[in-house]
């Protein structure tokens, strides 16, 4: 069957809408047609090199060269097609895209850690989870799937342990945004960072991630959600979702961080930021205090091996740093929960969404990413 999707040839180049080719499912896969897709940083990274795997890496996984490749891992859409052995979704469900797979019998999905699940080793190799084999075509040439989704393109095979059902009922464009980017962020707060009632918590770059950790740290119980941010509007949309101060940048925040706390900083500081660049945890670390926590939670560079991390202070001041995928959330659980909160009224979600686009316009709207001028944008298909 053919789909128009958008598709990347290399690095610092725009996506190209193009017609590929997509084969019927084979045991254990599904198609799915998608409605709405995120535009999330994240495949941004591929266009950047932040996020695309080096020469040796991708000689590890068998391949010349990622591109070209669908992008897109934030969605949600309709299954249409099933394929043997599919017990989980039905044609007509309405499904959660998940970017983290969720096998249910692997080491870490069978102790409650589903983000960690095995079945996503080898995301940046070309073929399906299933069987290694490919079912995306452009002219032949097998293309890679970001995160093995592709929710960027009409329709897509993906593999049964990445979609999850979701109520009819549920707006489309919203159970994309808790696909990735609410997970994540709030996970990362009201899960990852431990908050406790009364806390003080910092919330580092407020893009489609942060906001979200800025409103999970709000249903936590923080006492104070300090949100930090160069752009303006984003400084603003933050106290719309629980931020009690905000200010421009980790230095403008530092005295007052003290002044607020009698001297003893954050208790959690999470790191949002666009890209995780290592000297920006000499910041984080500056804003927290004893005993405190630091969560990492954006992409860094993927060759990045140095961070500013002063040791003396994690030690004697018994801090601890804390990686995150997911916000470490259970997508087959907490997808559902999050959605769940959005209806009880909870959870802010239509608020996220500061734009729509048609799939012809995904570069319009990577620029207003850029530019600063999008919470999050949606990718709506026609």
């Amino acid at each position: 069957m053919k789909a128009r999707a958008a598709v990347l040839h290399g690095l610092h180049q725009d996506w190209q809408i193009e017609e590929i080719d997509v084969d019927r499912p084979k045991a254990g896969e599904v198609i799915v047609e998608w409605k709405a897709a995120g535009l999330c940083h994240s495949d941004e990274h591929v266009v950047t090199g932040d996020l695309t795997p080096t020469p040796e890496m991708l000689r590890i996984f068998g391949v010349d060269s990622y591109y070209p490749a669908v992008g897109g891992h934030e969605g949600a859409g309709i299954i249409t097609e099933v394929g043997p052995g599919v017990t989980s979704v039905k044609v007509g469900d309405h499904v959660s895209a998940s970017f983290v797979p969720a096998c249910g019998r692997c080491r870490y999905c069978s102790t409650g850690r589903q983000n960690l699940c095995d079945a996503g080793a080898g995301a940046f190799a070309k073929g399906m989870i299933t069987d290694g084999t490919s079912r995306h075509r452009l002219g032949g040439e097998e293309l890679s799937m970001f995160a093995k989704l592709g929710t960027f393109a009409e329709r897509t095979c993906v593999a049964e342990s990445q979609v999850i059902k979701v109520d009819d009922d549920y707006p489309l464009e919203l159970v994309c945004l808790v696909s990735c980017g609410v997970a994540t962020g709030w996970g990362s707060a009201a899960n990852r960072a431990g908050i406790i009632p009364g806390d003080t918590v910092v919330v580092v770059g407020i893009g489609g991630i942060g906001i979200n950790a800025v409103q999970g740290a709000k249903m936590a119980g923080a006492r104070r959600v300090i949100a930090v941010d160069p752009v303006e509007f984003k400084r603003e949309k933050a106290m719309e979702f629980g931020a009690t101060h905000t200010f421009a940048s980790m230095e403008e925040a530092l005295g007052p961080v003290q002044e607020l706390t009698w001297g003893q900083m954050a208790d959690r500081v999470i790191m949002t930021p666009g890209v995780l660049y290592g000297d920006l945890m000499a910041g984080a670390n500056a804003l927290c205090g004893k005993g405190g926590t630091i969560v990492a939670t954006a992409v860094a560079p993927l060759t990045q091996e140095t961070a500013a991390i002063n040791l003396s202070t994690i030690t004697l001041w018994n801090k601890e740093i804390k990686g995150t995928i997911f916000g470490s959330l259970n997508p087959r659980r907490d997808i559902p929960n999050l959605l769940s909160m959005w209806r009880d009224g909870t959870l802010k979600l239509e608020e996220l969404i500061t734009r729509r686009y048609p799939l012809a316009e995904i570069n319009q709207g990577y620029q207003d990413m850029r530019d600063g001028v999008n919470l999050r944008g949606v990718l709506v298909m026609d």
